[in-house]
């Protein structure tokens, strides 16, 4: 079967990793997260994805959704806080677009950001490239 070939992602755009595989991409007080391409890969093909409603607030270190692959499910920890202001509904019926481009059209959810000082403890892209290319 042949893969749709991904999009890299911009490394300006990107703020920073969490270790468990997702990236926050910060704007100001808003925040888009979603799974890295590292994270979808060792995932494989993604079947279908939970993600909590707009208006519901997330917790750093929280579970905040998960998603199933093929392989296994794996649940979503909060890298931030804040109140979900967007979630992704393309995912609904279009789960595979976290294989296909999970850094702009797979992206999971927005949040309006509670305390901008924990993206401060999140992984410098490079810092992240490093350890995930040197597995």
């Amino acid at each position: 079967m042949a893969r749709k070939k991904r999009k890299q992602h911009d490394a300006a755009t990107i703020l920073r990793f969490t270790p468990e595989h997702l990236w926050v991409r910060a704007d100001g007080e808003r925040a888009q997260i979603g799974l890295s391409d590292h994270a979808q890969a060792e995932l494989g093909e993604v079947i279908a994805v939970e993600l909590p409603g707009v208006g519901e607030e997330i917790e750093r270190g929280s579970t905040f959704g998960e998603v199933e692959s093929v392989r296994t499910v794996q649940e979503l920890m909060a890298p931030i806080s804040g109140i979900v202001t967007a979630v992704n509904l393309d995912l609904d019926d279009h789960a595979e677009l976290l294989n296909e481009d999970p850094y702009h059209e797979g992206w999971l959810i927005e949040v309006k950001i509670a305390d901008e000082s924990e993206l401060d403890d999140l992984i410098p892209v490079e810092e992240y490239e490093e350890s995930v290319t040197a597995d």
